[in-house]
């Protein structure tokens, strides 16, 4: 057979980089437009005051009040105010399961249609929501939505990619994340001069929503999907078509095994629990939660928030917001062209003691600052040195955890335990969030500067995990990923051969 060549124990197919697949790969990362976008407008939109006067009138009074024994730490602290923020996340879990059973069996296009649809229907109640009852509902479609995306796209751009390019194509899925983020903390700036400017903030998403709709309805679909659903001559000229080459049969033939290993197993939720698939299953489970645990998502939903908590005024905490957002996208950039560079080792030990040095020194500043009353202001001077270790820890996040948290959970698991593996990542990122996003506020008011202290040590641990547990993935093959947990110097002892 034709197509392949073997390079210290691992195969590398032969084949180029097309246009054809960099299109199709930017075109279905717009999913992470969706989760950008609503990352970014919600903590504009909860620092808004005639948002808040309207569906959250105590948190607006907290926030006016300006005597003297209140303390900073606390003047968001509100469980409904959480609610309408971390309810997307809730529903994003539920529905990442649905999602499995969809890409599986309709194929990853159709999983990304019914997430943009999900979307768009979200998108639209909350831009003409009357009441809280109708912002929640609309949440919890945006969120449907999030849950299908985040399912689909990542196997998606994984599917899709030469191995030797696969790391700098799946990551344009959190730089769409990282882009969406910093055109809604603009829109929120633009906005937040105008009455009902919240509306436009929230029923802008609509615009995302219809780009990935049309987008999924355009691409084409993998290989691997179309060789699991049956259509076997499709998948073998799709392939032709995405390495732009007739030399593929090997390739295509390890498709083919790999879709009848799949087929044999009847379980695939009972199979990634055995002691063959031991890796997958812990680090679909423990790289979303760490990836969480870093605290960033306190930063991109809270942002203008906990800038405004800090003492910055109403336009420096959404400028100061859409500041980070500009080093989200730049950082996730550098991740781009170093990923299959350097690898995914270097960049996630890199960037775990980057964002180390940066939480410890925030939390000592804010500490020094407001202590344990919470009372006291930055100076200017203080305030930029803040903003400074602030987006140096998004930086580090964005060329490590940020990207490699979807990379890693897409590209390690086999077809057989593939749709359960990615429906476990995102499940777990999910439920993370979810409970970071709904206990964040309560804990700052509670636990005070020493909040960044815990997420620092949460790095520490994931950082000593990474060191230990994870082999390299740069430049290797999906389906020969198993070789290297029983070469492995921890895994070999698990992984039978």
């Amino acid at each position: 057979m034709a197509g392949s060549i073997v390079l210290n124990g691992v195969r590398h197919y032969e084949g180029k980089v097309t246009t054809f697949v960099l299109i199709t790969c930017f075109v279905a990362a717009m999913g992470g437009l969706l989760f950008g976008y609503d990352l970014g407008i919600t903590g504009g939109v909860t620092s808004m005051e005639p948002f808040l006067k309207k569906f959250f009138p105590i948190v607006h009074k907290q926030m006016k009040d300006k005597s003297k024994n209140k303390s900073q730490y606390c003047k968001f602290d509100n469980q409904l105010l959480t609610l309408f923020t971390s309810s997307l996340y809730l529903a994003a879990l539920i529905a990442s399961f649905f999602a499995s059973t969809t890409t599986r069996m309709l194929g990853r296009r159709a999983s990304m249609l019914i997430g943009g649809l999900f979307f768009l229907v979200g998108s639209l109640l909350n831009g003409f929501a009357m009441n809280i009852e109708m912002l929640i509902i609309g949440r919890i479609f945006l969120g449907f939505g999030v849950g299908f995306c985040n399912q689909s796209v990542p196997v998606y751009l994984s599917e899709m990619a030469p191995a030797n390019i696969r790391g700098a194509l799946n990551i344009g899925f959190q730089m769409m994340i990282t882009l969406g983020n910093l055109i809604a903390n603009l829109i929120n700036y633009g906005t937040s001069k105008h009455e009902n400017g919240w509306r436009l903030s929230l029923g802008l998403a609509v615009v995302p929503a219809i780009v990935l709709c049309i987008g999924s309805v355009c691409i084409v679909e993998t290989p691997n999907s179309l060789i699991e659903r049956g259509k076997y001559g499709q998948a073998k000229e799709m392939l032709q078509k995405i390495r732009g080459t007739e030399k593929i049969d090997e390739e295509y033939q390890d498709l083919i095994d790999a879709s009848e290993t799949a087929k044999m197993v009847e379980h695939p939720w009972k199979n990634i629990g055995s002691p063959k698939y031991r890796p997958q299953l812990i680090f679909c489970t423990f790289i979303p939660a760490f990836q969480q645990l870093t605290g960033i998502n306190v930063i991109m939903f809270y942002a203008p928030v906990l800038f405004q908590i800090l003492g910055f005024g109403s336009d420096a905490s959404l400028m100061s917001a859409a500041i980070t957002g500009a080093v989200n996208v730049v950082a996730t950039l550098v991740s781009i062209f170093t990923v299959d560079k350097f690898g995914r080792r270097v960049l996630l030990l890199e960037g775990g003691m980057q964002m180390i040095i940066c939480q410890v020194i925030i939390g000592i500043m804010i500490g020094l600052t407001f202590g344990l009353n919470g009372q006291g202001a930055f100076s200017k001077v203080q305030a930029d040195i803040l903003l400074f270790f602030i987006c140096a820890y998004v930086a580090a996040f964005a060329w490590s955890w940020g990207p490699l948290g979807w990379l890693v959970p897409s590209e390690i698991c086999s077809l057989e335990i593939r749709p359960a593996g990615q429906a476990i990542n995102v499940a777990t990122n999910m439920l993370f969030t979810f409970v970071i996003a709904q206990i964040f506020l309560t804990m700052l008011c509670h636990i005070k500067f020493g909040l960044f202290f815990l997420f620092a040590g949460f790095v520490v641990l994931m950082t000593i995990f990474v060191a230990l547990f994870l082999p390299e993935t740069k430049n290797v093959p999906i389906e020969e990923m198993n070789r290297l947990w029983t070469s492995h110097w921890f895994w070999a002892k698990i992984v039978p051969k």
